[in-house]
């Protein structure tokens, strides 16, 4: 591990272990700096702001879940167990800053300036997440893909904050919403196909 990733890492740690804690409102960038033994300018140097920390975070996530998913054999499976699959996998990853990211969750609920922040790196979490699963995140039907995976993520995980340690209510939720955004995208490609042909 190289100099810059410990002190990243620290960083990252240090603000999940304060907001488990405190909370994410009032949390101050010199909170996160005193708690991981950094100076204001090397905390600057590598987060703009707290929306940067957990988006730097978020991606560790993908990171992991990627590498997880190449290596299981999901070949066999159909695109909405794939998902399904991965997604679960995603949950996993989160377990451990379950606390820290349910305080974050109910601070950013009050705070929809903060919550904004966070929405394009979590749409760019979840396209990675549909391509570990075999999915097309690119163009308009990507696009569209992402944006109702969103819906069906944002469902899952405010159950998933307040479910027990065998998920099996998470799971069921995933389940349920992502067959209603298949049947959802089906139609929306039956209906494009549909004006295809009556403009052909």
């Amino acid at each position: 591990m190289t100099r810059k990733q410990n002190k990243t890492d620290k960083i990252i740690a240090a603000a999940l272990k304060l907001a488990a804690k405190e909370g994410w409102h009032g949390l101050s960038l010199a909170d996160i700096a005193a708690a991981a033994k950094v100076s204001l300018p090397e905390l600057a140097a590598e987060f703009p702001t707290k929306a940067s920390i957990l988006a730097a975070w978020s991606r560790e996530i993908d990171a992991q879940v990627l590498a997880e998913a190449s290596a299981e054999d999901l070949s066999g499976e159909s695109a909405r167990d794939r998902l399904f699959d991965v997604l679960m996998m995603r949950f996993d990853a989160f377990a451990p800053q379950k606390p820290a990211l349910k305080r974050i969750a109910e601070d950013m609920s009050r705070d929809p300036v903060a919550a904004l922040a966070m929405l394009r790196p979590a749409l760019q979490s979840l396209g990675w997440m549909l391509e570990a699963a075999g999915l097309d995140s690119s163009g308009f039907r990507g696009a569209l893909r992402v944006r109702g995976l969103a819906l069906v993520w944002a469902a899952a995980f405010r159950v998933w904050l307040d479910d027990g340690e065998d998920q099996a209510k998470t799971m069921a939720e995933l389940d349920r919403r992502l067959r209603q955004e298949e049947d959802l995208l089906n139609t929306v490609a039956r209906f494009s196909r549909r004006r295809a042909e009556d403009a052909a």
